[in-house]
């Protein structure tokens, strides 16, 4: 069956690379060998084996198989999946609106999009969806109810919901698809002087928003620094981000060139407008989820020191897509060029040319990367992603604070607590007190509190090698003893210890309830390190020391 795969993907490529490029390499003597030996297996297990091929499954694994030995950014897409490609660049989809949560093989409304179709019906976080039409889904994965809740806009489709914590707990619901967009550029006003703008993902929208949020700013004269945050973004259309760019430098710099296999594929990207903030002070919030085209963007910023990265490495995709439709059916998204920032370097992390003998791409280490220098005469780095001005040490979540949103326990309080209280404050100024907080502690069950039990097993390992290695007398036996007693598990004393993390969590969920998506993110920003230090710098001579001005 191997070998039968083997042959199918040489095909596969050959179907692949039928368009656009494959038109050159179709005289390689190795390709057309391959092809001729893949005709004839075709043809001898259609004609010989002794059962019936699947060639449907056969194909499909080959080619999941053969795309496997380039990049995972090369995919391919079979005609029923290529909505997906349509909505990362467009955002667009048709739906309800609303995010949703997987649990114990079931799917609940984890949140509806303000304004949509499930936010105008009323539908609330925590409701369990039971039917869709005529569909039980009660127990179905959140990728097959996203299945049959998406539709054509316009058309209708009923729900049966269960709402915990209220009376009449079933409820029906009909409601009308309409065309959604991914919310991509919420903006705030904040601490009187600063703009602060999230972007989400880069599609053919996102520049008018974000030059839209920009005007808004630019007419408020308090605007004194600008904010924006591209943590979490794995970017998206190159020329998005080209788009945005042309609000902070000026008109005709070159932010990006992409360079392909030929040297006559190579094209340069330059700034086509003048900018609305030529120079106010910016900074870029990024971390490992900021990617591509994010870095893209951020790294431009860096190169011609028109601001100050704040957060953590990057990702390090250095790697540009394109989508090829394909004959019969499907389209393939391919890795047609790298991107080059205007410094010069790359910031390709992962060298997926050469893997390790498992098949594994590692790291490009630091040790290996090159020296660039951006436009002040500033030294930065090539590969491995973009090291930010200031590195934000993100501290590492504690076990506890990580099994409580894991599972869900802060999530079912904020749905408890919103079915209580019809309102709470603005999400600016909204607090954990310490009524709220007792009173989310008495909603965890000890007895279902489930304890990574790392402390156990170390201790286990620790009394086992004690004992293997000749040490284990009455006196360190009873040191363990001791040892183990002191670390045993305390729920609530626990709850108190991480308090502080563990209310960044509990109060996101709960202003979610009432504020949704764009309350969530503001209430996030109060505690949030790297928004706090990129200010400190924005209002400091440290901002024009960073860049060397």
């Amino acid at each position: 069956m191997r070998k039968l795969l083997l042959a199918i993907a040489a095909g596969a490529i050959t179907t692949a690379l039928s368009t656009g490029a494959a038109g050159q390499r179709s005289s390689d003597t190795a390709l057309s060998r391959n092809l001729t030996t893949f005709n004839t297996i075709v043809r001898e297990l259609q004609n010989n084996y002794v059962d019936s091929i699947a060639p449907e499954r056969a194909f499909g694994a080959a080619i999941d198989a053969l795309l496997a030995t380039v990049d995972p950014y090369t995919e391919y897409y079979p005609v029923e999946e290529q909505e997906q490609v349509q909505t990362m660049t467009t955002g667009e989809y048709g739906g309800i609106g609303a995010y949703l949560l997987e649990r114990d093989s079931a799917t609940y409304i984890s949140e509806p999009m303000e304004g949509s179709p499930a936010y105008k019906a009323g539908l609330r976080a925590g409701d369990h969806i039971l039917r869709v039409d005529s569909i039980d889904v009660s127990h179905k994965r959140s990728a097959d109810v996203t299945k049959v809740l998406r539709g054509r806009p316009n058309t209708q489709v009923s729900l049966r919901v269960q709402r915990p914590y209220a009376k009449d707990s079933i409820i029906d619901v009909t409601l009308t698809r309409a065309l959604l967009q991914q919310p991509s550029v919420p903006f705030y006003m904040i601490d009187g002087n600063t703009g602060y703008l999230r972007l989400t993902s880069f599609i053919d929208k996102s520049p008018a928003e974000v030059r839209a949020a920009l005007e808004y700013f630019k007419a408020n004269p308090q605007v004194k620094n600008i904010v924006l945050d591209l943590r979490g973004n794995g970017g998206g259309l190159v020329e998005s981000a080209v788009d945005i760019l042309s609000n902070f430098v000026p008109k005709g710099t070159e932010v990006v060139r992409t360079r392909g296999r030929e040297a006559s594929a190579e094209r340069i990207y330059k700034t086509m407008k003048s900018p609305i903030f030529p120079d106010i002070p910016l900074a870029v919030l990024i971390d490992g989820g900021s990617a591509s085209a994010s870095e893209i963007l951020a790294g431009a910023i860096q190169d011609l020191d028109r601001g100050v990265l704040v957060g953590s490495r990057s990702f390090g995709k250095g790697l540009v897509q394109s989508t090829r439709p394909l004959p019969y059916q499907g389209m393939l998204k391919v890795t047609v060029a790298k991107y080059y920032i205007p410094s010069g370097r790359l910031l390709q992390a992962l060298d997926y040319t050469h893997r390790n003998a498992d098949g594994s791409v590692s790291r490009i280490p630091d040790s290996l990367t090159r020296v660039y220098k951006t436009l002040h005469g500033r030294t930065v780095r090539d590969g491995g992603g973009l090291l930010p001005d200031s590195v934000i040490d993100w501290g590492t979540p504690s076990r506890l604070v990580y099994n409580v949103v894991r599972d869900n326990w802060s999530f079912d309080y904020a749905t408890k607590f919103a079915a209580e209280h019809p309102s709470i404050e603005p999400a600016a100024t909204f607090t954990i007190t310490d009524s709220i907080y007792d009173d989310f502690k008495k909603s965890i069950d000890p007895a279902r509190f489930k304890y990574d039990r790392v402390m156990e097993d170390a201790m286990r390992q620790l009394r086992r090698i004690a004992s293997d290695e000749g040490y284990m007398g009455d006196e360190t036996s009873a040191a363990f003893d001791t040892l183990q007693k002191l670390l045993v598990h305390d729920l609530n004393r626990d709850l108190d210890t991480h308090r502080s993390e563990i209310e960044e969590y509990l109060g996101t969920e709960i202003v979610g309830r009432y504020y949704y998506d764009r309350g969530k993110n503001r209430y996030m920003l109060r505690t949030d390190k790297a928004y706090d230090a990129a200010r400190k710098i924005l209002e400091s001579p440290l901002y024009k020391e960073m860049l060397r001005q």
